[in-house]
Parts: C-alpha cells; sequence; structure tokens
C-alpha cells in the first residue's frame, strides 16, 4: 500500500511523494518520470541493500548505469560531484538521462546537483533511504556539496520528478542513523505543528522501536509540512528559511569537526537545543519550552550539547552560514511550540553569551 503526497509548485511543476512498503520494485512508480537512459548514484552500503530491488523498478529502462561514491558527509565535495559528471560523459548520458539518487541526503544533494549541472538540467528522481532523507533532503529541490569553510556552500535548487520513499528500507538502517533522522522529524513540530509534537512526545517509543504505524504518520506529516512550506517560497526568499531551525548552530558545528563527529541529525539536535535557549533569553519563547525540545531529543537518544565548545570559533563559523545577509546572522528563533520566526536582529554579543551559558 502506497501514499501519494504533491509538491504543488505550478508552472507544470508538480510533484509526487510516493511513500510505503515495496515502492522500489515497482516500475508503475518510476515509468511516468523516466526514459529509455539513467544513472543511479548511490553507495556501496547503500547498493548492497537496495539497488537489486531497484532494479526491479527500473525494468523499462534500456541503459542502467550505476555509480557509486563514498559514503559520508566528509565525500560531499566539488571532486565527488566532478566524478560524477565524468561517469555521465564516459557512458555518453544525454539530455533526456534520468539521475537516480539512491541514498541518504550526500547522496541525494550530489546526484541532485549533478542533474542540475549536467548539459544544463536532466531528470532527477530522489529515492531517498534514510529516515532524514525521506522527510527532509529529498524533498524541496536544495542541492549542494561542501566547501572547506562550510556547508552547502556550492549548489542549486533543482526539483526531482518524483521522490520515491520506500518505508521498508528503514528498517535496515543502523539505529545512530535512525535516530538522526528523528530530529528533523521533530524540527517540524517545533516550527509548524504543535500538534504534531505533543503526537511525538506521546508516541516517541514506538518511533524509537520503528512501529510502521507511528513511522509512516510521522514520515507523511513531516513531507506535508515540508512540501507546504517549499510550494510558498520555494527559492528561500523568505518564509522557507524556517525550515533552517537548527540548521546554523548545526552547520557550524559539522564543520567545525570536519564532518567527523556528529551526523547532520546530530547537529541540528544540537543546535535545536541552542536555538531555544537563545529563544527563552531574548523572552520569544515562553519558559518551560526548551526542556520539551531538550526531553524529546533525548528520549529520542540524540545528543542535546556538544562535549566541547568554543564560542569564538562557532561565531565565525556561524559568520559563513548561507543565511547570513550583509554580515549579520540570520537564526530562526521559536516562539512557542508550532512557531518560529527568522530574525538578523540578535547582536552576535548576545549569540556568543547564549553559546557560553545555554547548554
Amino acid at each position: 500500500m502506497t501514499e501519494r503526497l504533491n509538491v504543488p509548485l505550478g508552472d507544470g511543476r508538480d510533484y509526487p511523494v510516493i511513500l510505503g512498503e515495496g515502492c522500489l520494485e515497482d516500475p508503475a512508480h518510476f515509468d511516468p518520470f523516466i526514459g529509455s537512459q539513467a544513472m543511479v548514484v548511490t553507495n556501496a552500503a547503500v547498493s548492497g541493500l537496495c539497488l537489486e530491488r531497484l532494479r526491479q523498478g527500473l525494468v523499462n529502462v534500456t541503459q542502467l548505469d550505476v555509480f557509486e561514491i563514498g559514503d559520508g558527509e566528509r565525500f560531499k565535495t566539488v571532486a565527488t560531484w566532478s566524478a560524477v559528471l565524468d561517469r555521465l560523459v564516459e557512458r555518453r548520458h544525454n539530455r533526456t538521462t534520468t539521475l537516480i539518487a539512491l541514498g541518504g541526503g550526500v547522496v541525494g544533494d550530489v546526484a541532485g546537483f549533478a542533474a542540475a549541472s549536467y548539459q544544463r538540467g536532466v531528470g532527477l528522481i530522489q529515492v531517498p533511504t534514510t529516515l532524514l532523507a525521506q522527510v527532509d533532503s529529498s524533498v524541496g529541490g536544495k542541492t549542494a556539496v561542501n566547501h572547506a569553510t562550510g556547508k552547502n556552500l556550492i549548489g542549486a535548487f533543482y526539483q526531482p520528478r518524483a521522490v520515491v520513499a520506500d518505508m521498508g528500507v528503514l528498517r535496515t538502517l543502523p539505529e545512530r542513523e535512525f535516530r538522526a533522522g528523528l530530529a528533523e522529524v521533530i524540527k517540524y513540530g517545533v516550527i509548524a505543528d504543535s500538534g504534531f509534537f505533543a503526537w511525538l512526545e506521546r508516541r516517541i517509543d514506538d518511533l524509537v522501536a520503528r512501529q510502521p504505524d507511528a513511522l509512516i504518520h510521522a514520515v507523511r506529516r513531516s513531507c506535508e509540512i515540508k512540501a507546504q512550506v517549499v510550494a510558498g517560497d520555494e527559492r528561500e526568499q523568505a518564509s522557507r528559511a524556517i525550515l533552517n531551525f537548527g540548521h546554523t548552530y548545526g552547520h557550524a558545528l559539522e564543520a567545525l569537526t570536519n564532518y567527523q563527529t556528529f551526523l547532520h541529525g546530530e547537529a541540528v539536535a544540537i543546535g535545536m537545543v541552542m536555538a531555544m535557549h537563545l529563544s527563552e533569553r531574548t523572552q520569544r519563547a515562553p519558559a518551560g519550552e526548551t526542556e520539551r525540545v531538550r526531553t524529546l531529543l533525548a528520549q529520542a537518544g540524540l545528543p542535546i550539547a556538544p562535549t566541547e565548545l568554543e564560542p569564538d570559533a562557532m561565531l565565525q563559523a556561524m559568520g559563513m552560514d548561507k543565511k547570513v545577509v550583509d554580515g549579520r546572522i540570520r537564526l530562526v528563533l521559536c516562539h512557542g511550540i508550532g512557531e518560529v520566526s527568522v530574525t538578523a536582529e540578535v547582536p552576535p554579543s548576545e549569540i556568543r553569551t547564549g553559546l557560553l551559558t545555554g547548554l
């Protein structure tokens, strides 16, 4: 059984998010969005678990190539992106080809940026295999690779033709990877839906246990919120920035630790706690809301504080964030569970004080 959500972009660019068990093997989920030529971008770990299943769904593709990239954030680089383009040229892919991103957020970002770049844009299908990718990075059209000075500094907005999220693959995720994905799920409750956040507080143990009914509801509601936000601001000119709640802090933590210490979701979890503390400190969020977020993240098995933190280094790294405007750090701060806003009005001295005292 599958469900379909729509990402309503208009101009004939709407696309479906297909959720369910067994999606990978069904050609009906791929044939409408693909031609005779395609290349799967994946990594060795995912390939061993999912590639043969995906081949069944791509049975009508005449030329199907596979290119494996390294596993992990440290491979989300210009060099990896360039290697994908080299393989497309080597295998003589043309403008009618489709790139299929089979993997987590790194695979999706690299393949998406390659699709945006190759011959000025070719087809893209996202097939996310991690919880984090299913609820976040596969939907919305953000594609990028990292630069040595910051995360996601080189990229493009490029929407897929479809997102095919097979819930069954989540059973194969390592525990740490799965829990990292829960950070983004929790984020959606904080930024847009207090009722969903309350549901997460009641069902977090079921989610950690990967109970199918809880998991399907969490993924579906997360994708609904993401699709609604993206439809209202596709290129992040205004309201879409709320999706970055916790990310300015989190991206800085990832960059400062050379992407070796935290999974993305873990860094975002810590970043959300930092953002909540600053929200309370600046009297935006009511007292007690930070503790609710901290408690839920901890119940999900996520870190809520870094072992070491150098405030000045954090501030410098946050200053390289893409959301910085005219030298001012833009933050997403909370006004109470379910409501956030974007501000560039918090002085760096206040942010630094928060880094010293907030955790």
